[in-house]
C-alpha cells in the first residue's frame, strides 16, 4: 500500500484539530485565533498556505538530518518515523497527529519525538527557550500525547540565532512526563472536544484573548 501523498495528509489534516491546531482552541497561538481556527474548520476560511515560505522550507529541510543527530545522541530510544501520516484518537477520532517521531524507551514505553527549528533575533525570543519550551509548542506537545496515548514526549529544537551578520546555532532538548501533566492534558481534551461541537454545530465560539 502506497503511503500517502503530501496533498492527501493536508486533505485530511482539515477534517480534525492536530497539533498546531491545538494551542489556537486555547488562544495560545501566535499566528491564528481560535475563532480563525473555526472559520477554517467550518470552511469560511482558507488556511494559509505557508509551505514556501523559506522558514517552513528550512524546517522541512532539517527535520531528517536532525531526526538522525537525535538517534546516535540517545541511542537508548528506538525511533520510528512513517511520512504523511495522520493518527487518531481511538475514541474521538477528530483529534489527530502527524508526528516527527514515534519512541519506544528501553522499559517499551510509547513516547513522540517533535522537531522544531526557530530563528530568533531578540533576547525576548531566547528566553522562551530557557528552561521551557514556548507554550503553543507545550501544547502540541501535550496534544501528541493525548492522541497515542503516549508516555512521555521530547522535543528537540534547533535555534537559530541572527545578530548582525553573526549567526549561531543553538540545540536544546526537553523531556515530559505524561504522568507530570495529567491536569493540563485533562483540561486540553475538554476544550478540544468543546471547540469541535462548535464546528459541528456550525456555531461561532466567543474570542479567547491573550493574556495582558
Amino acid at each position: 500500500m502506497a503511503s500517502p501523498t503530501r496533498k492527501e495528509w493536508l486533505e485530511a489534516r482539515k477534517k480534525g484539530i492536530g497539533g498546531s491546531d491545538a494551542a489556537a482552541v486555547l488562544g495560545q497561538n501566535p499566528w491564528k485565533t481560535n475563532v480563525e481556527l473555526w472559520e477554517e474548520k467550518t470552511g469560511r476560511r482558507e488556511s494559509e498556505d505557508i509551505s514556501d515560505k523559506e522558514c517552513v522550507r528550512y524546517g522541512v529541510s532539517c527535520e531528517p538530518l536532525m531526526r538522525e543527530m537525535f538517534k546516535m545522541d540517545y541511542p537508548e530510544f528506538r525511533v520510528k518515523h512513517e511520512e504523511n501520516v495522520v493518527l487518531q484518537h481511538p475514541v474521538y477520532p477528530q483529534l489527530q497527529a502527524s508526528l516527527d517521531g514515534m519512541l519506544w524507551d528501553q522499559a517499551g514505553r510509547l513516547g513522540i519525538l517533535e522537531i522544531k527549528t526557530t530563528t530568533v533575533q531578540r533576547g525576548s525570543d531566547y528566553d522562551k527557550w530557557k528552561g521551557q519550551v514556548p507554550q503553543n509548542y507545550f501544547i502540541q506537545l501535550l496534544h501528541y500525547m493525548l492522541v497515542t496515548g503516549a508516555q512521555f514526549a521530547m522535543l528537540k529544537a534547533r535555534i537559530k540565532n541572527e545578530w548582525g551578520s553573526e549567526v549561531s546555532i543553538t540545540e536544546k532538548h526537553y523531556r515530559f512526563e505524561r504522568s507530570d501533566h495529567t491536569a493540563d492534558l485533562e483540561y486540553l481534551l475538554q476544550a478540544e472536544l468543546e471547540f469541535w461541537e462548535y464546528v459541528l454545530s456550525d456555531t461561532r465560539p466567543d474570542l479567547i484573548l491573550p493574556e495582558i
